[in-house]
């Protein structure tokens, strides 16, 4: 039978934390019932372990406590770990020591899932440098900042890389254990799980759940001042040369500089914008397609369709109907 570890990382956890806990263990309980159901053995034992053993029974937010199964010391070998939502740890003894664990058990052949802010945890151990990740997509700037030699896909719902298994947020995160699931048994036990919990299988992007707001944290001024301009004139068509002349930098220094700071081009951030802009008004408003197009500086039905689709993953018709129960009825 295989063994797979969920982490409670006690000095980092939140009420996410538990609720990523509780979803995986009901999740991989359900799974291991239908596959025992189809006359297989049990495939694999799923244990919670933390630093401590057992853990303190602190309860967060006054609402729920959760005891462990098990300490990783405890642990000499796990097939796969799995790394829930947590807050971003601070430099302690017990911190490192979980890292350290995480790094060992990798190199003696154990895959690694991180959920959400998990993926903070990942990558303090440096195991995903050069590699793909994803994270919520508020805390991208953030990850970007404290991990520079991570490739984050920001749009990703869940990323899949050399046995290493990354999740968008929030509680999508039970997207990523169907996921797991049919990695580690078998497509229909995954359709199973989907059905009796209601997760929708096959789900790859976060981009429709983005909320866009420009990184202005980085203390270069005349980006600040190009990012506020960008947005105060959403229904201009704005030309990046006319916009690094403004400014009196040329266009190849106020890309690089424009890069460094949000993480965007100059060209990537005025869509972001714009479309963060359609999106609220297809939203909230009855205007059609074509007048939100013109509101937020396109002209252009085809051009404005596919900057939409790429920053959402959907049409702005189909976005509409999603979010506006007036435009739905």
């Amino acid at each position: 039978m295989k063994h797979i570890t969920l982490l409670y990382p006690e000095g980092q956890r939140n009420l996410s934390t538990i609720a990523c806990i509780v979803g995986t263990v009901e999740a991989f309980a359900r799974a291991n019932d239908y596959w025992k159901q189809q006359g297989h053995q049990p495939k694999y034992r799923l244990v919670v372990a933390g630093v401590s053993s057992p853990s303190k029974e602190e309860y967060v937010k006054n609402l729920v406590a959760l005891k462990t199964d098990a300490s990783i010391s405890e642990i000499s070998k796990t097939d796969l770990i799995i790394i829930p939502s947590a807050m971003p740890g601070e430099d302690t003894a017990e911190y490192r020591q979980m890292l350290d664990w995480i790094n060992r058990q990798y190199k003696a052949g154990a895959e690694i899932a991180s959920m959400c802010s998990g993926a903070f945890i990942l990558a303090s151990t440096g195991i995903i440098d050069g590699r793909s990740c994803s994270t919520h997509w508020s805390l991208v700037n953030t990850f970007r900042d404290k991990y520079p030699n991570v490739n984050l896909q920001s749009d990703k719902l869940i990323t899949d890389e050399k046995g290493i298994y990354t999740n968008g947020g929030a509680y999508s995160f039970l997207n990523l254990v169907v996921y797991l699931i049919e990695k580690y048994y078998d497509r229909q036990t995954a359709i199973y799980c989907s059905k009796v919990l209601q997760i929708e299988l096959d789900r790859d992007s976060q981009s429709a759940f983005a909320i866009f707001t420009g990184q202005k944290q980085h203390g270069d001024k005349i980006v600040q001042q190009a990012q506020i301009y960008i947005e105060n004139n959403i229904d201009e068509k704005i030309s990046i040369e006319d916009l690094s002349s403004k400014f009196a930098i040329g266009r190849r220094n106020f890309d690089r500089r424009f890069i460094k700071a949000t993480g965007n081009t100059p060209l990537e951030y005025s869509q972001r914008v714009k479309i963060e802009s359609a999106k609220k008004a297809l939203e909230s408003s009855r205007k059609t397609v074509n007048e939100v197009m013109y509101d937020v500086g396109y002209s252009d039905v085809k051009a404005f369709r596919e900057v939409f689709r790429k920053i959402t993953g959907m049409s702005p018709l189909e976005y509409k109907g999603k979010y506006n129960r007036e435009a739905a009825v």
